[in-house]
């Protein structure tokens, strides 16, 4: 199944895995899912709402019977009311943009049974190179599509929207302090900008290619900026 992040791990422990029917909201690689099924989940569902990240679970748990990744926007989930015993969102909310997260975790609360869990794992708002290349995927975002491209709400945001929506506050854990930003990370989100700026006109994506060199610059080898939490909730029994 690959190797698990530590800070999934960490997330996870004293979470009761073994058994239960779990969810990964907003698969990406499906790391949270390889941590589930390695606690021992009777069932994971991966969902992620973007064909590639889909494709790249099913291809990495295609011998596990016990996962199945789903292709479904995280605000209409395609399983029935009260079926999940665990949902994990890791770095899920920085890419969900202001207007969806309330209904994303109306979502996720209904799919959960009374008494399940709910891990957030993210980031608190960054500072330095690392905000100013966040601050441009976001300019290119609004200009290609209407809408930033990353959100990064600060901890106490997040728990108090999840409260509002009925679950209880368990605890929250410092993952990282400070977060790694390396080079090859840095390098991968530059070229995700690019992509994306190559569907402006030709001077907006000029502009934008020649600001990002600046801000990698500044960047040079990778900096260690702010902080990556963890949130566990519960709903009432």
């Amino acid at each position: 199944m690959g190797e698990i992040p530590e800070t999934i791990a960490t997330a996870l422990a004293d979470v009761p895995v073994a058994g239960r029917h779990c969810l990964e909201a907003g698969a990406g690689a499906g790391n949270a899912t390889a941590a589930l099924l390695d606690e021992g989940a009777a069932r994971v569902a991966a969902v992620t709402n973007d064909a590639d990240h889909a494709a790249t679970v099913r291809d990495r748990f295609r011998d596990e019977r016990r996962a199945t990744a789903v292709l479904a926007d995280l605000r209409a989930i395609p399983l029935p009311d009260d079926t999940v015993d665990v949902v994990t969102a890791h770095g899920l909310f920085n890419v969900v943009a202001p207007p969806a997260v309330t209904p994303v975790v109306d979502e996720l609360t209904r799919v959960t049974a009374p008494g399940g869990w709910l891990v957030v794992d993210d980031y608190d708002p960054i500072d330095g190179p690392v905000r100013d290349l966040f601050a441009l995927a976001n300019a290119v975002g609004e200009l290609a599509d209407a809408q930033p491209t990353f959100t990064f709400y600060p901890r106490t945001h997040l728990r108090d929207l999840v409260t509002a929506a009925g679950w209880q506050h368990q605890w929250t854990r410092t993952l990282l302090d400070p977060v790694p930003w390396t080079a090859d990370l840095l390098d991968a989100h530059a070229e995700l900008i690019r992509e994306d700026a190559a569907a402006l006109p030709e001077e907006l994506a000029d502009a934008t290619e020649t600001r990002l060199r600046q801000v990698r610059e500044r960047a040079a080898d990778g900096v260690d900026v702010g902080q990556m939490y963890s949130l566990a909730f519960r709903l009432p029994a």
